[in-house]
């Protein structure tokens, strides 16, 4: 027992407190204490914090020992009450102790105070005990009914731990179950372990009533709801014991984290998704490295030899056309790995459903026919960024080859529109106007109608765990609406399914074709001299060659050190720099800064295949005066040239 007591004093008298308090101590108590007089001084002393004990004289000038009880009784505060009092009748003091005082001591035998102090703060104890199991036995259910009640994000439970039965679930159990409740509020905990997933059941059954009478029951597992949808749930129990320690209830709450769990599968995929960007920025430097020259020497060599055979004009257009796909992947992969948002430029969506037709072809299953159906003769434009509309379009393929399992037919079709305001009436989300129109049709399973509405819900699917994540229709949607479009869907459960996507459209034309030699001419040096700075060799010679068959001088440099004495030397025939960015020894950026305080107006043109946005506005304040993208074609070089020294 604690040796610590907080004693209320209820004397007159200062001279008996201290003997009170002198007898205390010498029973080896360390002793806290105050004295009243009052009931509005008692009442004061209650509030400020919790006591231990109550000693009180009978009778004072204007209070009284029955008078201190009754306001401790009125306060249900049951601390042990021991009345000391110099002489007091027998009858008055039995009297008192039918009231509720728990001892009577004279002062005259203040020997007794310890005994009775010691046993009045057990029994204290004791009766703390019962009166809490008690009260937790009669009010514990239907305090938990009351709270289960106002609950709506959880279900709170109730079990017998003998008949192992679920005596209550909250209402709640209805929506994330899907499944209702006995007349009595109950579950049949057979019908209850028959909704969680056949991975996580075993592990379940056996833990649940174990675990949750040793109160560590706190798992994780997955519900099949009856709409065929996965719920995740983290589900805690701990027993209520009785007056003897034994459990007499189990209680618990089941917690729907579908949409946490979605949310760190998502995170995970995120920080997969940004190491995956890391890796591949690495790996496309290297390749546009790669594609630079290919796609140079293609070029040059159509100039060199005008006069070769088509079969070989054909080879070298195929070499040229493969270079330029691979420059093109590159960049989608780095964009959708990082999360750029991408340029938005007029794009030919022919072109777009060319390159998907051929992904769809090698990739998807031998069972599914393709067909692609251009309806108008010649297809608006639109102003997109292609690796987002690529993204939209294979998306929606992708599911609907994920529809058609035992194989079927994806129709692609493709057409002008005009949206008037009667069509906009039963759309609301259209405006009037030109679109370009993309449908995605399928022979699948369809979608029921009771999903159709929710199905571009982020995280919503109604595919197996580890087979789709709910967010791709999602960004789909959201993708096609920042272009200023809409869509439509249409399905019948057995028969297929229907997308229609409409992007706005720019009524105009753009005239694709080779630069013809005549163009070429215009694009000549006249003998300026270019200081060319690039680490890789094969980059350095071809745009070397490039350059000189353009009549064009070039010095030549590997790395920033070398560009600088260079520039040192040939400052005033210098015309222009061509940078490369990330070299050894000194990289791009840290050389153009030192050639801009050797000649603030130096002429710069920055190029490399992967530059942050960081550097792009550090390269922009220090004047350079374009940026080459690797890979870039000799014609894309030439121009740009030409470009910056006529500026």
């Amino acid at each position: 027992m604690s040796s610590h007591l907080r004693v209320l004093v209820v004397e007159d008298s200062e001279d008996d407190t201290v003997l009170l308090l002198r007898e205390l101590r010498r029973g080896g108590y360390r002793v806290d204490s105050v004295r009243v007089e009052t009931a509005e001084e008692m009442q004061t002393i209650l509030d400020l914090q919790p006591w231990d004990l109550v000693i009180a004289d009978y009778t004072l000038p204007q209070f009284s020992a029955p008078d201190a009880l009754k306001l401790l009784q009125q306060r249900q505060q049951d601390l042990p009450f021991i009345i000391v009092s110099g002489t007091i009748g027998e009858e008055t003091a039995v009297a008192a102790m039918k009231a509720g005082a728990h001892d009577y001591i004279t002062k005259g035998n203040l020997a007794r105070l310890i005994p009775a102090v010691e046993r009045e703060l057990r029994e204290a104890v004791e009766r703390q005990k019962r009166h809490s199991a008690e009260q937790a036995l009669r009010e514990s259910e239907e305090r938990f009914r009351q709270l289960a009640e106002n609950i709506v994000e959880s279900v709170f439970w109730m079990a017998d731990p003998v008949g192992q039965q679920f005596l209550y679930v909250s209402p709640n159990y209805r929506r994330i179950w899907g499944k209702p409740c006995q007349p009595d509020g109950g579950v049949d905990f057979l019908d209850w372990l028959a909704a969680i997933h056949p991975e996580d059941r075993y592990r379940i059954q056996t833990q649940f009533f174990t675990r949750s009478l040793a109160g560590t029951y706190d798992e994780e597992y997955r519900i099949l709801h009856p709409d065929g949808t996965i719920h995740w749930i983290r589900d805690r129990g701990f027993p209520i014991n009785n007056a003897h320690g034994e459990a007499y209830r189990l209680v618990g709450i089941a917690e729907d984290i579908t949409d946490r769990k979605l949310a760190e599968e998502a995170l995970r995929r995120s920080q997969r998704l940004e190491s995956l960007g890391t890796l591949a920025s690495g790996i496309a430097h290297d390749f546009n490295n790669i594609l630079t020259p290919i796609l140079a020497i293609a070029q040059l060599l159509h100039l060199k030899f005008p006069n070769l055979d088509e079969r070989t004009q054909q080879l070298l257009d195929i070499v040229e056309d493969s270079a330029r796909r691979g420059a093109d992947l590159v960049r989608q992969v780095l964009a959708f790995a990082r999360g750029e948002e991408g340029v938005r430029v007029p794009l030919q969506l022919r072109h777009l459903l060319t390159e998907i037709s051929r992904v769809i072809r090698q990739t998807f299953p031998k069972n599914l026919e393709l067909q692609i159906e251009l309806l108008a003769d010649h297809l608006w434009l639109v102003s997109a960024d292609v690796t987002q509309i690529h993204q939209v379009l294979m998306n929606l393929c992708v599911n609907a080859r994920d529809s058609m399992p035992q194989g079927g037919r994806l129709t692609l079709v493709v057409d002008n529109v005009e949206i008037d305001e009667a069509f906009v009436r039963s759309n609301l989300e259209a405006h009037p106007g030109a679109y370009v129109m993309i449908q995605i049709i399928d022979t699948g399973v369809g979608i029921p109608p009771e999903l159709l509405e929710r199905i571009f819900d982020p995280f919503f699917t109604t595919k197996e765990v580890g087979k789709g994540t709910g967010l791709g229709l999602s960004i789909v949607l959201g993708i096609v609406k920042s272009h200023g479009g809409f869509i439509q869907v249409q399905s019948q459960v057995g028969q297929g399914s229907q997308f229609s996507v409409y992007l706005p459209a720019i009524k105009e034309t753009v005239t694709l074709g080779s630069t013809t030699p005549q163009e070429w001419a215009t694009l000549e040096g006249n003998g300026k001299l270019i200081l060319v700075v690039e680490d890789e060799p094969l980059i350095r010679q071809v745009t070397k060659t490039t350059l000189e068959d353009s009549h064009y001088r070039t010095l030549i440099a590997q790395d920033g050190m070398e560009a600088i004495a260079l520039y040192e030397k040939h400052q005033q025939e210098i015309q222009l720099v061509l940078m490369d960015i990330m070299m050894p020894v000194m990289d791009g950026l840290t050389a153009i800064r030192m050639l801009h305080a050797i000649n603030p107006n130096v002429n710069v043109i920055a190029m490399s295949g992967l530059v942050p946005d960081s550097q792009i506005a550090e390269l922009n304040q220090l004047g350079v005066k374009a940026f080459l993208s690797k890979p870039y074609t000799a014609q894309e070089l030439l121009k740009t040239i030409q470009k910056c020294i006529a500026s």
